[in-house]
């Protein structure tokens, strides 16, 4: 049976390991990118050998301008690609400074945008691929005081939409998925106080786990959303819906 390579962009974190335990699951060869956690990725591989999958970890930092080219360098066979790098940032916008804007559009929009342009031949070769990112909530909705992580993740939704029209006749499939809150390092800043506020907007009433945008993922990539395309879909527990 011929590998089916995909690639994860932030393997290192909560949401990316999630992704890459249950695409091991499904039979997936893993391009696993990281850029500074090196152990999580050491530990993550450990636990993916007992699956019978290739894995090839690559280092890359997608926060600046020639770390797509490096992660691209490293990638042969490819299927797929699940776009999850990124970080978040809290504050007004009055105190955000230019050098941190254009850190956070490289690694949201310019190095998604770049790696994807730079790898595609290899999916549409395939006749058969998909793509999918992991945006947020916040990209559809906004939220006070990340006006800038708003402003990125509402980019990665509108390269979603375009990008799977652009693609519609190649057999390559483009959607997002955008968690709400989900129980990851990102919410660790947060006091219990802040996070009962939060889970009593929700109207599920809990945070989500990163197991459930894993899921999501998996369901997009498969043949199950073969006529699936151009979609958002939220995985959020009914909060701002």
């Amino acid at each position: 049976m011929e590998k089916r390579f995909v690639l994860i962009t932030g393997a290192s974190g909560g949401i990316g390991r999630a992704i890459a335990l249950k695409l091991a699951q499904e039979n997936y060869s893993l391009y696993l990118h990281f850029n500074k956690n090196k152990k999580a990725i050491e530990q993550l591989i450990l636990e993916l050998s007992a699956y019978d999958i290739e894995i090839i970890p690559i280092q890359a930092d997608l926060s600046q301008k020639s770390g797509y080219k490096k992660l691209a360098e490293n990638i042969y066979s490819l299927h797929a690609i699940v776009l999850n790098s990124g970080n978040s940032h809290y504050g007004l916008i009055t105190d955000v400074n230019e050098e941190l804007i254009d850190e956070m559009v490289q690694l949201h929009i310019k190095s998604p945008f770049l790696l994807t342009k730079e790898l595609l031949p290899k999916i549409i070769n395939q006749e058969k691929g998909a793509i999918v990112a992991i945006t947020s909530i916040w990209g559809e909705t906004g939220a006070s005081c990340e006006v800038l992580y708003s402003t990125v993740k509402g980019g990665q939704n509108a390269f979603v939409k375009a990008l799977s029209k652009e693609l519609s006749l190649t057999g390559v499939r483009v959607n997002g998925v955008a968690p709400g809150a989900i129980s990851t390092a990102m919410l660790e800043s947060f006091s219990e106080e802040d996070l009962d506020l939060i889970k009593g907007d929700i109207p599920m009433g809990r945070v989500g786990i990163p197991e459930e945008v894993a899921d999501a993922v998996e369901f997009l990539l498969s043949d199950k959303a073969s006529y699936i395309t151009g979609q958002i879909l939220r995985v959020n527990g009914g909060w701002y819906t």
